[in-house]
């Protein structure tokens, strides 16, 4: 039989393979997308793919992992010039119905030279998969929402943490560091909803909303927890376009 994730592997590759059937997993009933620049509907869905340029789509599934109905992939592209990004599907009844992305253009390495993708991928401890997303919830709620920087150093083991946000060297003192220079750059970001936790065992992805040098944002942060603390971290940054360019009415979140 095949698996939801298997079926969002297919998903995904055809944008690069033109494989037809591969789309037949989504709903034709009711296909909700969250991605502002796509129209509703499985009609939308198929003229994006029309629209991407032939012969030179690429899709690298680097991690993909799933949390109920929900599957999450982390994925390099190239279409339009080389992204990062994520895609989260939710099926129903064996199709999936709603669709959320976020995207970034590739910048880096980082200071520390990871990459945005790069770092561990295997999915390990099952059992503390709620336990990790409590975690990483009350991390983002804690620091990035309200600003509780007393608790701060709580999450981590010490200095040891591993950075894949481009602009941003490992370790907290480095993640400090550059949440001060960017505040003092005009460049603030700041976390006001936390709209959903998925995870699946060691890996935990946060769906936020907010703002980024005062330009509504969504921010989608990966996390890897080792031992009850936070030990690596991806991110997505997207600013939100405008209402009157919303080619759906679904709102991006």
């Amino acid at each position: 039989m095949t698996t939801r994730k298997q079926q969002v592997i297919a998903l995904l590759e055809a944008a690069s393979s033109g494989a037809s059937d591969a789309i037949s997993v989504i709903s034709a009933d009711g296909y909700i997308q969250h991605n502002l620049a796509v129209p509703d509907g499985l009609s939308g869905f198929t003229q994006m793919l029309a629209a991407l340029p032939k012969d030179s789509v690429r899709v690298d599934i680097v991690r993909i992992f799933e949390d109920g109905d929900f599957v999450v992939a982390h994925c390099n592209y190239e279409f339009f010039g080389s992204k990062v990004g994520f895609d989260i599907y939710r099926f129903e009844s064996g199709k999936i119905v709603e669709h959320w992305d976020n995207l970034q253009e590739v910048a880096g390495p980082n200071p520390s030279g990871h990459t945005m993708t790069d770092g561990q991928t295997a999915i390990s401890d099952l059992d503390k998969t709620e336990a990790n997303k409590a975690l990483v919830k009350a991390y983002v709620d804690d620091i990035l929402v309200n600003g509780r920087t007393e608790k701060f150093a709580g999450y981590f083991e010490g200095d040891s943490y591993i950075q894949h946000n481009p602009q941003i060297g490992d370790g907290l003192s480095e993640l400090g560091k550059a949440f001060d220079s960017m505040a003092k750059n005009g460049l603030a970001i700041k976390y006001d909803t936390v709209h959903r936790v998925l995870g699946q065992g060691n890996f935990v992805l946060t769906m936020s909303e907010g703002t980024f040098a005062g330009r509504s944002t969504a921010f989608y942060d990966l996390f890897r927890v080792e031992n009850g603390k936070i030990a690596e971290h991806w991110d997505v940054i997207e600013a939100i376009r405008a209402k009157s360019e919303w080619k759906n009415q679904n709102g991006k979140f």
